[in-house]
């Protein structure tokens, strides 16, 4: 009796623990700690939630007992792993065995011997939390760097996506382009002249050298305070208050609802405007004048702090509308990314400022100021034009209002950048611009690098895939008109699919390329369970510029495409549609919140399930919906995103 009693309940402890299989709360981070002479520790921590526990390793975890292992072919395993305090030991009269568990924070830590440098180690979790009433079980992936004293892997609940270093070369290519951003911002005609006043105000220390290079120093220190910490504090607040589920929903509301979009739309049309002359934008004058009241009154560091703050304010006008596109850009990526984006940006800002601090003679060698600088700030001005329309765009394929479809985009783009080349070569004439008596050399080619664009562009009318601006673009599916296609694609397309039936939200959503799929995973998994293929689950988004440049790049590879069609079921969820779904549909959120649109209810989805609030980000599930290998984000190569699927396919059993 004893033995069917035992068997009842493990089959039950079984099928409890599959059930609820998707909803543990255990949080997991890995750390490295330096131990010298090529000796490290691996330090894997359990953050469990308050009423529930998880089991210990070993024979005293039970039938489920906690297991770490640690892969990579450049380490050796020293010792045992141990954990950072004692486990709770108990007889437990249920399955009539001893059984000890831990609640609270816990940290198990395992000693190796690095062959290499830099060595990546692979660390698999599983585990069992339990309540008073149910047990879960979980699964988490995580990876440390040896070779560093911290390498900090990502939190992780079931099955959760892996850092990868996809999502790490998108990071730095952000990075990059913020620092482009920064390098042009000086280059106008509200900073330039900046640059011999810096130099006038600290050449009067420049008796005391020490002191004056300190006050350079600081100087830069400032300016990037000026541009990063008033960011960094909304974010830090917004994740104290709410947590990091408010500060995405922050940053989501900001990059796709229509207001913040058309209101950036709006205003990016206005500095275009200023930049081509109209008028001119300048913050109050009293609180410009009574900052650089205070860069002669103020002594020490007061007075750069407020050098400092008088750039900033002065080049506004010029620079407001680039930090505003750096930050948009930023906002799509995880909630620390715009902190990171204004750092750069501002530290290519200040550098220039602060080598003309330490260095005076530096001036003699930049080029004067005159009429280029007007010029720069026109060209501007058209690139501030072609940029706005991305936000009008966001706006509309979100709310699906369906005014800038993908050839409307392209014209405009055309006309504009065709204005451009023939404003270079000296064609058209803004109020402020200098007579033009002969193109240069480098107007030259920079024109002809306009025209080619624009040439690059031309075919895109008639449904050339364009893929080096598939970011910015609208998606092909929203063109009129693709030549050789014969029928006109429009959303009604996504309504009848001819093999999957009527799909639910087909008739406002579609799969690009030309694929069939679905945008409910629900329908999905039924589907996938009768076909017997994975799910490849995509958490998308219409304003998602990384997305678009998958689907492009990647996605419309014939390799890929061929697997896409073939070998998974596609279920597409967007994060920021707006479509307000029947109150049957609505889903209360973990925070107790009722979210009622598309895009919330996946969105949370998203983060709850696979800790993702970053798009894209792709996971192969079965038809349970249980993950099958490491999710996956931005990247580009097609071999690997290949290897991947193929990866996750063969996990299918």
């Amino acid at each position: 009796m004893k033995f069917i009693k035992v068997l009842l309940v493990s089959v039950f402890a079984l099928f409890s623990t599959t059930l609820f299989a998707q909803q543990t709360g255990t949080q997991w981070s890995a750390e490295v700690e330096n131990l010298g002479e090529g000796y490290y520790n691996i330090n894997v921590t359990a953050q469990v939630p308050e009423g529930l526990h998880i089991y210990a390793m070993g024979e005293l975890g039970g039938f489920n007992p906690t297991t770490i292992t640690f892969e990579s072919e450049k380490i050796t395993l020293d010792g045992e792993i141990t954990s950072s305090k004692e486990a709770h030991q108990y007889y437990d009269e249920v399955f009539m065995m001893n059984m000890a568990d831990f609640e609270g924070e816990v940290t198990f830590t395992q000693k190796v011997a690095a062959h290499k440098k830099n060595a990546k180690v692979a660390i698999a979790i599983e585990w069992q939390e339990c309540s008073d009433q149910n047990c879960f079980m979980g699964e988490a992936d995580l990876e440390v760097k040896l070779g560093k004293e911290v390498a900090a892997a990502s939190e992780a609940t079931v099955a959760p996506a892996s850092e990868s270093d996809a999502s790490s070369g998108n990071f730095w290519a952000m990075i990059i382009e913020a620092i482009i951003w920064g390098f042009a911002a000086l280059l106008t005609p509200c900073v330039f002249p900046m640059i011999p006043m810096t130099v006038s105000f600290f050449m009067k220390g420049s008796e005391n050298k020490a002191r004056s290079k300190f006050r350079a120093a600081m100087y830069g220190v400032f300016i990037v305070a000026l541009y990063t910490l008033p960011i960094a504090a909304l974010i830090i607040i917004t994740r104290v208050v709410g947590g990091d589920a408010v500060t995405a929903d922050i940053f989501n509301w900001l990059a796709t609802h229509w207001l913040p979009n058309i209101i950036f739309f709006i205003v990016f049309m206005v500095f275009a405007a200023s930049f081509f002359g109209a008028f001119e934008i300048v913050l109050p004058s009293k609180l410009v004048n009574k900052s650089d009241e205070n860069v002669d009154k103020r002594k020490g560091l007061g007075g750069v702090f407020f050098l400092a703050l008088t750039l900033v304010l002065v080049s506004f006008s010029c620079t407001g509308p680039i930090v505003g596109s750096v930050l948009i850009k930023a906002t799509q990526g995880e909630v620390w990314t715009p902190i990171f984006a204004m750092l750069a940006f501002s530290l290519a800002f200040s550098i220039p400022f602060v080598l003309c601090a330490l260095f005076p003679g530096l001036l003699n060698k930049m080029p004067k100021s005159g009429g280029w600088l007007n010029s720069v700030k026109v060209v501007l001005g058209f690139v501030e034009i072609a940029l706005g329309l991305k936000f009008l765009s966001t706006a509309d394929q979100v709310y699906h209002w369906g005014l800038l479809d993908r050839e409307i985009y392209l014209a405009i783009w055309i006309v504009c950048f065709t204005l451009l080349g023939f404003y270079l070569l000296g064609k058209l004439k803004f109020k402020h611009d200098s007579e033009v008596k002969y193109v240069s050399t480098f107007r030259l080619f920079a024109a002809i690098g306009v025209f080619a664009f624009v040439v690059y562009m031309i075919p895109g009318m008639w449904g050339a895939p364009l893929k080096g601006l598939s970011g910015y673009l609208p998606p092909l599916q929203s063109q009129d008109f693709v030549i050789g296609s014969g029928s006109v694609a429009s959303a009604e397309s996504g309504a009848e699919q001819s093999d999957l039936g009527t799909v639910k939200y087909g008739d406002f959503l579609e799969l690009p390329l030309g694929l069939e799929g679905f945008f409910d995973l629900e329908e999905a998994k039924a589907y996938a369970a009768k076909v017997g293929k994975p799910i490849f689950l995509d958490f998308t988004g219409h304003g998602c510029v990384n997305c678009r440049e998958m689907e492009n790049r990647v996605w419309s590879d014939p390799s890929i495409k061929s697997r896409l069609e073939n070998d998974f079921v596609i279920c597409a969820l967007y994060v920021d549609d707006k479509t307000r779904l029947p109150e049957e549909e609505w889903v209360v959120a973990s925070n107790g919140k009722t979210l009622k649109t598309l895009g919330k209810i996946n969105s949370a989805f998203a983060l709850e399930a696979f800790g993702a609030n970053a798009q894209p980000h792709y996971v192969i599930l079965d038809a349970e919906g249980n993950q099958m290998g490491d999710a996956r984000g931005y990247d580009l190569d097609v071999a690997e995103f290949a290897a991947w699927m193929d990866a996750g396919k063969a996990l299918l059993k």
